[in-house]
């Protein structure tokens, strides 16, 4: 994703385009795992409120891959979860594609520094703005699980106890529990709600949980017609 050349033919003659990719985590905790950094400044590191991603994407040269700007290469919040969605959407505008759907998500958590949700609404404002002939729309799950992955399914549980707490409180705490306290959806769920999305010209901007629940619910009663 981070090397456009190796995708562009793809999109010639495309409908739509699907950004999923993105990090949950950066990887300073390596460095630290490893003795290289010391679990103080590795904390910092990771909690740090900016950290550089590529050079800007809009001032990309044609077919110039993306280049990682911290020092030591680092694949961070900014690079994964913004400048390659920037840029696929770039390169599908320029190829005149329709629709481009951005995976994004619901909100922060308590445990992941704010710069992961902060850089993903980045990527959407900055899509909405540079390609508004293109339509785009930007999913907002919640915590996504599968029973494919088993430790997802312990922490959705997790997540649905929150989301229980956060309804049950008057969403007091929405802001601080973020994506934690949203109701998790199954993988399935959201995928068949993107596919229905990306074929209904009404759906664009942000699409929030209970859409995303409607849209998975319409795709499954033309699935019964």
């Amino acid at each position: 994703m981070l090397k456009p050349s190796t995708y562009k033919p793809l999109l010639k003659g495309a409908d739509a385009v699907v950004h999923t990719m993105g990090i949950l985590l950066e990887a300073d905790y390596k460095g630290v795992v490893s003795g290289r950094e010391s679990p103080i400044s590795g904390l910092m590191r990771a909690f740090s409120s900016s950290k550089a991603g590529s050079q800007n994407p809009m001032e990309r040269k044609p077919d110039e891959d993306l280049k990682p700007q911290e020092k030591d290469g680092q694949l961070t919040y900014e690079l994964m979860n913004r400048d390659s969605a920037i840029t696929l959407a770039q390169e599908a505008n320029r190829e005149q594609v329709c629709t481009f759907a951005y995976i994004s998500a619901a909100g922060g958590a308590p445990i992941l520094p704010a710069r992961y949700v902060t850089t993903k609404r980045e990527a959407e404002s900055s899509i909405a703005t540079n390609f508004p002939t293109m339509r785009s729309f930007f999913v907002r799950p919640g915590f996504m699980y599968d029973s494919s992955r088993p430790i997802t399914m312990a922490m959705a549980a997790g997540a649905g106890g929150a989301s229980v707490f956060s309804k049950v409180t008057g969403g007091v705490l929405k802001d601080f529990l973020g994506v934690a306290g949203t109701k998790p959806l199954k993988a399935d769920l959201v995928a068949q709600a993107v596919v229905e999305a990306l074929g209904d010209d009404t759906v664009k901007g942000p699409v929030e949980t209970k859409e995303i629940e409607e849209l998975a619910t319409k795709a499954w009663r033309k699935g019964m017609l």
